[in-house]
């Protein structure tokens, strides 16, 4: 795996997005010299050919990240299935658009020509040799010359859930060649050395990853010894590993001491000035491009029900300060004078006919840019929490209050990756998506999550 934005991705993904941005750019590039024969030189030189090209394949790229078309269970080696054949075509037709915009914008003489014939017939060729190209990395990824060939060394739950995530992500291209929980729930330290040995001696294994939740009595030191200092087995630990599946922390082992010595978790003074730049000059700019916008929404709020337009709430922030949190009224008015504060939960009766578009389009956040500007918030950062809450979630959950390092942001990792939440397991769960944030902070994530969120909000997933 490769780190990007400080987040992990299977070299094997990679290999595929690009392969899939070369194969439109090779598509593209053919018909337009088969077109225009000895003009094509000057079409691709001198009329912004090559741009063109260029901004079409990363265009596909980004249409087809936004259909899931990366995703691992769209990957088949049986071939392509119905649903993945028809989003293949849904962005080539998007190709197609494409190129008419890129037409409008890097005008030619032979600007019409491109945007008919070559866009057309480049779009027919890219999806053939997309659904081909498709078909073919999926068979390449169960080849065994180029899968890693691991032995997961425990028997216990953390283990069976790593063995499980790996077995989910083929992309990743790794085969599990054994592990201890082949021998039962609780193997001695003698079975599970020879175990060890025999694997991945017999099935030539690559590397070790440790998941042991107790390795005082079980832990086979000398045969690991062995295996690393004569036979150059890499050995590694599950925390790592299971951090690059899952895009988490597990709070659960998580130690201090890892804290301490762990990469990552710095908020350097250059970081945050800059961090603030970015939000500063960002929530200013959609403030302004959204202020048409905010009068309509006013309106129809007004009339669904009375009561303000706007709701400010208590949120607790940076360095557990507490400020005021504005967004647009989804609820009725005094929802909470009979209950107390309360997660809205699902198809919650307090939510009015306007609200439950405004949660499902986002639009009720757009109040929330001012609270950027103020510097109160970000536009990333872990969700802010109401002050009754943070009280009572701290004494549940270790390490709760670390979400409070950093400014609090109106999206996230933990909102990008998971669902809407309205428990004590979720506040857990969204947590270790939140460390994860925190352990690999930095401008490029930052813009990675808002680009997840934008496709969350076109596709509205997750709304609440």
């Amino acid at each position: 795996m490769i780190r990007i934005f400080n987040v992990y991705y299977p070299v094997r993904t990679i290999i595929l997005i690009m392969g899939e941005a070369l194969i439109v750019g090779a598509s593209l590039f053919m018909v337009t010299v088969l077109q225009f024969r000895e003009d094509s030189f000057v079409v691709l030189n001198f009329e912004n050919g090559y741009a063109r090209i260029l901004g079409l394949a990363i265009f596909v790229v980004i249409v087809s990240y936004w259909l899931d078309l990366y995703e691992p269970t769209k990957i088949s080696p049986f071939g392509a299935g119905g649903e993945v054949i028809f989003q293949t075509l849904l962005s080539s037709g998007v190709l197609v658009l494409g190129a008419g915009l890129i037409g409008i914008v890097l005008p030619g003489p032979h600007a019409r020509g491109v945007v008919s014939l070559a866009a057309l017939a480049g779009s027919t060729l890219a999806v053939v040799a997309l659904l081909g190209w498709h078909k073919a990395y999926a068979w390449l990824l169960q080849q065994p010359f180029i899968q890693q060939r691991v032995y997961v060394l425990g028997a216990g739950e953390r283990a069976r859930r790593l063995v499980d995530g790996l077995f989910e992500r083929p992309e990743l291209g790794v085969h599990v060649v054994g592990w201890s929980g082949q021998l039962g729930s609780e193997p001695s330290r003698d079975a599970i050395a020879a175990h060890l040995v025999e694997v991945t001696t017999t099935r030539s294994a690559h590397r070790i990853i440790v998941a042991m939740q107790d390795r005082r009595n079980t832990m086979p030191i000398e045969q690991l010894l062995e295996l690393r200092l004569r036979r150059a087995i890499h050995i590694e630990e599950a925390a790592s590993w299971l951090e690059r599946i899952s895009g988490k922390l597990e709070i659960a082992h998580i130690f201090p001491s890892w804290i301490i010595y762990a990469d990552g978790f710095r908020f350097t003074e250059p970081f945050r000035i800059a961090r603030r730049t970015l939000n500063l000059i960002v929530g200013v700019v959609a403030l302004i491009l959204t202020l048409p916008l905010l009068s309509f929404v006013a309106l129809a709020i007004s009339i669904d029900s009375p009561g303000p337009v706007l709701y400010r709430q208590k949120r607790v922030g940076r360095n557990s300060q507490t400020f005021y949190c504005y967004k647009f009224r989804t609820m009725r008015e005094n929802a909470e004078a009979e209950c107390g504060p309360t997660w809205a939960g699902d198809d919650d009766p307090r939510i009015t006919r306007v609200g439950r578009i405004l949660r499902r389009s986002r639009l009720d956040e757009i109040p929330q840019l001012w609270c950027v500007v103020r510097g109160d918030m970000a536009l990333v950062g872990p969700r802010p929490e109401r002050p009754e809450f943070v009280a009572w979630l701290e004494k549940e959950i270790p390490y709760y209050g670390m979400r409070h390092l950093v400014t609090p942001g109106i999206t996230g990792w933990a909102q990008v990756r998971y669902k809407y939440g309205n428990s004590l397991e979720d506040a857990r769960e969204k947590l270790q998506y939140d460390l994860f944030y925190l352990k690999n902070a930095s401008v490029a994530l930052d813009f990675l999550i808002l680009f997840h969120t934008i496709k969350t909000v076109l596709l509205q997933r997750g709304a609440q």
